[in-house]
This record gives structure tokens, C-alpha cells and sequence, in this order.
């Protein structure tokens, strides 16, 4: 997918008409529409990434998180806390793996009331290879170097910090 190059920048035509009328919000406006509109061009990346393995984001979040457990398996509601989504999502995303036999389902053999994700050898074999296949794109991000994007990492989480997602860092460093 070609990105296109705009000679002009809306969010910065945007920010100067803010800054004509309400110029002590102008910058403030201009910050989220940047983080919003990079979400939306970032997404598109990733999801194009995926397509081949016909995966969503959110399906291969969820394939990598159950990779990542030392068993491949966690409580539905965990999965929930872990990728930051509702857990009707979790429900959502998880039965759609589940039919592609690349997870399964089955109630915990220490409560049976809370029901476990369990990613199947499919499953992480898949996982493999679109997390190969993201490291190519450098995750939607080739033109950044690893020192810009960590410095874009701390500046989102002072961004998460600031709404009170996340408490600021004991040492009082970024990241």
C-alpha cells in the first residue's frame, strides 16, 4: 500500500487557523490530531501486515500475548487487563481464533468458573510468522530509527500518565 505525500499539511494549516482564533489551545488541538491520524495511518500498516495471515491487530495481540505465557494459556478476563480491551472483545477475537483451530477454550482445572485462552501449536506457529512478518515493516515504522522511537514511546507515555492510565516512573525517567 503507497502512501501518498501531501505538499500541504492539514494538521498544520489546521494548527494555524487554531492558532488565529484560539491560540492557546492550538497546540494542544494540533497533538492529538497528530496522534490520531498516526493511529490511523499506523494501523492501516499493521493491518496490511497481517492480511496474509488473515489476522486483525487485535487477533494478533492476542495470539502473541498467549505465546508469550510460559503455559500459552491465561483467564479470558486477564487477557482483557493485558490488552487494554473490553472483555466482550477478548470473547470476540478469541472465538474467531478458536474457529481457525489456532486457540482453544476450556475452564480452568483450578476454578471452573473462569475460562482459559489457550493458544494451540497452529496457533503459535501463525503467531511466529506474522510477528516475522511485522519486524520486516518494523511495525509500520521503517523510517524511525530505534532512538526515535523510543523517545516516541516516552513522550505517549507521559501522554498516558498525564490521563492517568499509568502512574509516572518511581525514578522519574520516561519509558
Amino acid at each position: 500500500m503507497a502512501d501518498t505525500v501531501n505538499s500541504l499539511d492539514p494538521i498544520a494549516e489546521a494548527h494555524h487557523q487554531w492558532s488565529a482564533r484560539w491560540p492557546e489551545h492550538a497546540d494542544h488541538m494540533a497533538a492529538v490530531t497528530s496522534v490520531m491520524r498516526v493511529q490511523q495511518l499506523l494501523l492501516s500498516r499493521i493491518e496490511a501486515a497481517l492480511k496474509p495471515y488473515g489476522l486483525t491487530f487485535a487477533a494478533y495481540e492476542a495470539l502473541r500475548l498467549l505465546a508469550f505465557t510460559r503455559s500459552g494459556s491465561l483467564p479470558m478476563g486477564k487477557m482483557g487487563v493485558r490488552l487494554m480491551v473490553h472483555p466482550a472483545s477478548v470473547t470476540n477475537v478469541i472465538g474467531r481464533l478458536e474457529q481457525r483451530g489456532l486457540v482453544q477454550r476450556h475452564p480452568s482445572p483450578d476454578d471452573r468458573r473462569i475460562v482459559l485462552a489457550e493458544i494451540t501449536p497452529a496457533g503459535r506457529g501463525l503467531a511466529e510468522e506474522a510477528t516475522a512478518a511485522l519486524h520486516e515493516t518494523s511495525f509500520g515504522l521503517p523510517g524511525l530509527t530505534s532512538e526515535q522511537a523510543t523517545r516516541l514511546t516516552e513522550a505517549l507515555r507521559d501522554v498516558r500518565v498525564a490521563v492517568g492510565e499509568v502512574e509516572p516512573r518511581p525514578d522519574g525517567l520516561p519509558g
